[in-house]
């Protein structure tokens, strides 16, 4: 894997489109476990993981990384705006958590971590250090105060390369007509289909068991495409749709059979390429 991939420099720039949230208090992760798709009870201190929160037919609402700090602290990193912390919000009832935006500032560097590895995370007084590298290139992720320069270059590099693995979660992208499945999350150990109930759970559950999810991700090169747009097959039917955008890349949700189908957007044929491995954590 490259230290410094072709996208340019390896500066640290700023990435105003990902917050980070924390969730307080002694039944956080309790809390974190009944609401979120993915094991939050088996991640140890100082380990993070992708996670997301649906609804209850099964539909990602908000996807992110979530940290455990320790037994009482989680946070969050995400594009989703705070319209997903109000939401989740209502469902504390009588649970001991707090939630709310932390004063960290989020920013990124195409090199590898000075000391986070995988899905192990170093934490330096208030500063995070997460490790994004994958097959696609290097990259490190810091929470700190303070702010970094704007990089709209690095920028564009840091989205594109969550296309090139197949994490949706960009800014701007349409997630919420899609079940993790469908966003091929399991690609990413993003969800669980072991642990407990949670919003949701009995649709993955049962897609999962029973083999019915018959749409997929794909990466594809479509100039002009924006989330939402609607792919349609040969026949002109409409099959699918765009998730996120990066420039000339995207992730559409498209029919897993036939691999070898054409589809098209608007006018123009699209071209499909392949994901590149090693984001999942």
């Amino acid at each position: 894997m490259s230290d410094n991939p072709q996208y340019g420099n390896a500066e640290t720039f700023a990435l105003p489109g990902l917050r980070a949230i924390a969730l307080v208090g002694r039944d956080a992760v309790p809390f974190a476990q009944a609401q979120f798709m993915n094991d939050v009870a088996a991640l140890a201190d100082g380990h993070w993981q992708w996670n997301g929160w649906l609804d209850p037919k099964g539909r990602v609402q908000a996807l992110f990384a979530l940290l455990r700090v320790d037994a009482e602290t989680l946070w969050l990193v995400t594009t989703a705006d705070d319209a997903f912390d109000t939401a989740l919000s209502r469902f504390i009832f009588r649970s001991k958590v707090r939630i709310g935006a932390l004063p960290l500032q989020t920013s990124g560097a195409l090199r590898t971590p000075a000391a986070a590895r995988g899905a192990t995370f170093a934490r330096d007084g208030d500063s995070v250090e997460l490790d994004l590298s994958a097959d696609g290139g290097a990259r490190t992720l810091r929470l700190a105060p303070g702010s970094a320069q704007p990089s709209p270059a690095g920028e564009a590099a840091w989205w594109r390369l969550d296309i090139v693995h197949g994490w949706p979660a960009v800014p701007g992208a349409r997630l919420a007509d899609w079940t993790p499945q469908q966003l091929s999350l399991q690609r990413l150990h993003a969800f669980s289909v072991k642990k407990g109930c949670y919003p949701g759970q009995e649709i993955v559950a049962r897609t999962h068991f029973l083999g019915r999810a018959k749409r997929g991700l794909a990466r594809v090169r479509a100039a002009g495409a924006k989330a939402g747009d609607v792919v349609h097959d040969a026949g002109g039917r409409d099959v699918g749709a765009i998730v996120a955008c990066v420039g000339d890349e995207a992730l559409a949700v498209l029919p897993l059979e036939p691999a070898d189908a054409s589809y098209r957007l608007g006018d123009a044929t699209i071209d499909r390429l392949t994901f590149e491995d090693g984001l999942s954590r």
